[in-house]
């Protein structure tokens, strides 16, 4: 536990000590509102690669994201109603969901996103974990180039676990899912279902009862929103039949009325 009482001598701090951290970045300015703060340190967190942080830094962190995710409200699987059997619909920030796994759309490196603010999944979910998230997918990976070349990446549909850190949710699923270049192929729908049930098939495999998928894909991946919402409802809606009891609710989470519109035309 530090000194500090409030999250604005926590941020103060912590991007003193971001920035200290950073050689290309260590003179920086440091903006005077919170906001402006705010912005600076999650850059920050965005930009750094993994590498082991001092203790307080990291206690002090940990406490930050902490009492964030108090501001923002933590959102339980039981606040969110079934709207069929096993399956609910929630619109919102995925990382405020206290559940047993929260689905992450990763790219093939595993390290996150790197852009400093980009509003991708990949960035929140990293960012509000905290650096540890980073780190371990890290070892992870290192521990698979031992074993399959330095080149490794990992492929897409086979999915990553890791703990959830400072967020709500105990786990997090990594999972690469299929990248539309050009026109969409029967192999793109394949492998997103593919995404969805190895998730599914992984909590099963962990006792995680709870699961919120985000939209797999779509955004900077190109996959069309709505196919990716049929194929997303009809996968789970199969596997879900075929292993009874083994996972207890699952989650779409969406961001954009879009995707809740799409959503809601497959499964009311």
């Amino acid at each position: 536990m530090s000194s500090f009482t409030t999250q604005a001598e926590r941020l103060g701090f912590l991007v003193e000590a971001f920035k200290e951290d950073s050689a290309e970045y260590r003179d920086i300015e440091t903006p005077r509102d919170e906001a402006g703060k705010r912005v600076l340190l999650r850059s920050l967190m965005n930009i750094r690669m993994p590498k082991r942080l001092p203790n307080e830094v990291l206690s002090v962190q940990d406490e930050y994201l902490t009492e964030r995710v108090k501001e923002t409200g933590v959102v339980t699987a039981d606040d969110i109603p079934f709207i069929r059997e096993g399956i609910a619909l929630w619109q919102g920030d995925i990382t405020r969901l206290a559940v047993d796994a929260i689905v992450n759309a990763a790219n093939s490196q595993m390290l996150g996103c790197f852009a400093p603010m980009h509003t991708c999944i990949d960035n929140c979910i990293h960012t509000f974990a905290g650096v540890q998230l980073r780190a371990e997918c890290d070892r992870q990976m290192k521990l698979l180039r031992g074993r399959y070349g330095l080149s490794y990446e990992q492929p897409t549909a086979v999915p990553m676990l890791t703990d959830g850190y400072n967020l709500p949710a105990k786990k997090v699923v990594h999972i690469v899912g299929p990248i539309v270049t050009d026109r969409l192929t029967p192999e793109h729908e394949r492998l997103l279902a593919d995404c969805y049930r190895a998730t599914l098939d992984l909590c099963a495999e962990n006792g995680l009862r709870t699961v919120a998928f985000c939209c797999i894909s779509t955004g900077v991946f190109r996959f069309p929103n709505e196919k990716a919402a049929q194929i997303a409802v009809k996968t789970v809606t199969d596997w879900l039949g075929g292993h009874p009891g083994k996972v207890d609710k699952v989650i779409f989470n969406v961001f954009k009325d879009e995707d809740r519109k799409y959503y809601e035309k497959e499964l009311l």
